[in-house]
Order: structure tokens, then sequence, then C-alpha cells
């Protein structure tokens, strides 16, 4: 029997870059899951949070989506639109505190740099647009008092230009690295209070 803590992560591709250095840096401290499919947009998480998260009564879930809600068809709207992802961020923290006795992290959507996004992917995701959709999330989860991971600050402050790749939305390996020590550190901080 596994006494470890268990920790699931949620999240989209960026996800999937980190989540072999959490994994890593929390060997020995707590167990990492994490679903092997994109978390994809906030319409996916909500969908799916009983058969990643609420089966495995994890002791903490840290959780994003918002890029794959905030990406547009070349001058069409957002896949998701702002006021229903906001609601279904809502659901999600909400139904993760209630069934997970609080045990829930949110993450904000890392930054983009639209203009090699546009040169290089077939849709856009627009700068603004990420700002707009972490500033809803984050006041969400402020009212549910659900702790924010800021991995957006973290990657700003580090310099975007330097950690993006060429296609303006996922990381280096240091980006990744840089995103995987810091959630790992989120992590330990909160299972380390419970």
């Amino acid at each position: 029997m596994n006494s470890l803590p268990l920790v699931v992560l949620i999240g989209d591709s960026i996800r999937m870059g980190y989540q072999a250095h959490v994994t890593s840096q929390l060997a020995g401290r707590a167990e990492v899951w994490a679903p092997a499919p994109n978390g994809g947009d906030s319409r996916n998480v909500l969908a799916h949070l009983g058969q990643w998260i609420l089966v495995r009564q994890p002791n903490l879930v840290h959780v994003n989506c918002g890029l794959h809600d905030l990406k547009r068809a070349f001058g069409a709207e957002s896949a998701v639109p702002l006021a229903e992802y906001e609601r279904n961020v809502r659901q999600i923290l909400q139904r993760l505190q209630r069934e997970l006795d609080e045990a829930v992290v949110w993450a904000t959507t890392t930054p983009v740099d639209e203009t090699w996004h546009h040169q290089n992917k077939g849709f856009d995701r627009l700068e603004a647009d990420v700002e707009a959709y972490n500033a809803a999330a984050s006041a969400v989860a402020a009212d549910l008092g659900v702790p924010i991971d800021d991995l957006f600050a973290v990657v700003e402050g580090e310099g975007k230009a330097r950690l993006l790749t060429q296609d303006g939305v996922h990381f280096t390996a240091e980006g990744s690295q840089l995103l995987g020590r810091v959630v790992a550190e989120c992590v330990w901080g909160h299972l380390a209070d419970h």
C-alpha cells in the first residue's frame, strides 16, 4: 500500500511538458498522476472530473485549463466564450472543493506570443485573451478561497521570449523545467500545510 500523498495534475500540453519534472522533484515525497490525454478546454475538464480526479480521491489537485478555451480560428470567436469559461471554472473548483475537502490549487494559464503563434499555427491565441481569461478564473478562485499558482507571472518574470518555442505557446526544455520546479514547490507547500 502506497502511503505517499497522491497529487493529480490537470492541464493541457503545458502540463504534459512539466509533468515529468514535477514527478521527479516530488519523488519519495508524493505520488504524481495525470491523465494521458491533453486536458483540453474547460468543458472537457468538467466532463472528466469524476474519471480523472474524483475516483482517485487525491490529497491535492493542481488544475488549469484556458489555452484551449481561448483559441480562435483566424478572425473568429474564442472556442469557449469568456462567460462560459468563467462558469465552467467555477463549477470545476466548487465540485473539487466539495468532494476533496478543499484540496485544490488553480494554476493560471501561461503567456503566449501571439505574433509567433499566428505565424506558426493554423489559428490564433491572443495575449489580451490570456489576460482576460486569467483575470476571470483568478477572480473565481479568489471568490471561492482557492489558492492560485500564478504560472503566468512566473513566465513573465523569467522572460517569455526566452522560454517559449517558436510556436508562441509551448515551452523550451528550460521553460518546462522551470514550470515543473514551481509547480512542485507549490504542491509540496500545500501538502505540507494539510
